[in-house]
């Protein structure tokens, strides 16, 4: 991979002593240049690539390296030791670090790299299963399809004392909880945590059983027979449909859209002690997620085979297009139009918002993660100490005055709040989220945790 060097204009400068920052006077010079970002194999890590293939980050006098890390959590590890100064993040994982579930240290976020981007996946067998519980329409499944339609397998299993085994990638991501919310909307009960008795498998009073799996290896220990399905990030699903081993039952934008999937992330220390670098990072970010979504999704062949460089996510670039690309495979040879299955810009994609924030904590709080009731001011305080709009604020308002966005690419400042319209999300099971109340969300579900129950 190529090292990005400083722009020749600022070597002279720097040659001469002037104080100059690059790309803009009104950011100052990035306290540190030479950056490490980690990033786990799959496509949503799609704007870092971008930023580093198109010069973004070389612009704001960056010098970059890219790694791919094992798993999510020698990821947030490495963040939080310093070998890494930033990462590819699922949006859950600040919130978890900072609440203190599992690792803790305050990690902060000013950037969300995408929305949507998931699937649910399960074996040939299971599907065969639940395809005879599935409504058909001139012989294809009428999506999105139900979990209900999983229930009668679920119950077979567990008559045979052997529970559906489920995997996905880390406890406190995206996908835990799409899987969870896509479960319990039909009645199948997906398990409690239970972190104050030392319990953190998530299988309390579960129909069915959950475990963690990385995503790259989410279609062989399907293959293996090791899990039953999966809840992944693309290519994942997709490599199962290649491969003839799986089929994915339902993509995640019909569980939940438009909720942050995964983030930009560092430690608050690293912030405090780069603002100026940090700012820069985020004008690179905000710039690749443009062009990744810019003219209808023109540029996503052109980023699909980018990303399917073995030094991104190394998967085939047929593979990789056809989510990125605005498609999706469900069965082979369904495939079925997706514009919104990665979303990097629009609707205001990159912006943190503090609601995007309160519904991956109503979660955390629903199966068990957070395990005693805290009163809705808690919620929005955690939010804002982790989600920072205000960082990218000053992004935005320097890449405007820099002449590379105008003001129509970003939320109108002077009025917004951090909280998305209550109708611009919608779930499932049709129960409305409004994030100034959170308590009240939590206590609109059958299942879960609610009021002061404890797991």
């Amino acid at each position: 991979m190529r090292k990005l060097m400083l722009p020749a204009s600022l070597q002279v400068m720097a040659l001469f002593g002037v104080m100059m920052s690059p790309a803009s006077a009104s950011v100052g010079f990035p306290e540190k240049e030479e950056l490490k970002f980690g990033f786990i194999k799959l496509t949503d890590m799609a704007p870092l690539a971008v930023a580093y293939e198109k010069g973004y980050f070389e612009d704001e006098g960056l010098f970059v390296n890219l790694e791919a890390q094992a798993n999510w959590k020698v990821l947030l590890d490495r963040v939080i030791s310093g070998e890494l100064d930033g990462a590819h993040m699922l949006a859950g994982q600040p919130l978890g670090a900072t609440i203190g579930y599992g690792t803790k240290a305050h990690i902060i976020t000013a950037f969300t790299m995408d929305l949507n981007g998931n699937a649910c996946t399960v074996s040939n067998a299971v599907w065969a299963d639940m395809k005879k519980h599935v409504e058909l329409k001139s012989g294809k499944p009428v999506h999105p399809i139900r979990a209900s339609a999983l229930k009668p397998v679920v119950n077979s299993y567990r008559q045979k004392g052997q529970p559906l085994k489920f995997g996905m990638v880390f406890p406190v991501s995206t996908h835990n909880y799409e899987l969870r919310y896509w479960l319990a909307a039909d009645g199948i009960h997906p398990g409690f945590y239970a972190p104050q008795r030392g319990d953190t498998a998530g299988t309390l009073k579960g129909d069915v059983h959950i475990s963690v799996t990385p995503p790259p290896q989410m279609p062989s220990t399907l293959e293996a027979g090791t899990i039953n399905g999966y809840c992944v990030g693309e290519p994942w699903n997709q490599q199962a449909v290649f491969r003839g081993i799986g089929v994915p039952v339902i993509a995640d934008m019909a569980i939940r859209n438009n909720v942050a999937e995964k983030v930009f992330g560092v430690s608050n220390e690293w912030a405090v002690k780069n603002p100026n670098t940090h700012i820069r990072v985020v004008k690179a970010l905000i710039r690749a997620g443009k062009w990744l979504d810019e003219n209808n999704n023109a540029n996503r062949k052109a980023a699909a085979q980018m990303i399917s460089r073995a030094n991104y996510v190394g998967a085939d670039y047929k593979v990789i297009a056809n989510s990125m690309t605005g498609v999706f495979e469900y069965e082979k040879g369904d495939i079925r139009p997706a514009p919104d299955f990665n979303v990097f810009f629009r609707y205001h994609a990159t912006y943190p918002y503090y609601s995007d924030a309160i519904w991956y904590m109503t979660q955390m709080r629903r199966w068990g993660q957070i395990p005693d009731a805290k009163p809705d001011s808690w919620y929005l305080d955690m939010a804002k100490n982790v989600f920072r709009p205000d960082i990218y604020r000053q992004a935005a308002a320097d890449l405007i005055k820099d002449g590379k966005m105008t003001a129509r690419d970003f939320p109108d400042f002077k009025t917004e709040t951090g909280f998305r319209a209550v109708k611009a999300t919608t779930f499932i099971d049709g129960i409305p989220f409004d994030g100034r109340k959170p308590n009240a969300y939590i206590n609109s579900f059958p299942i879960g945790l609610k009021g002061n129950q404890t797991p």
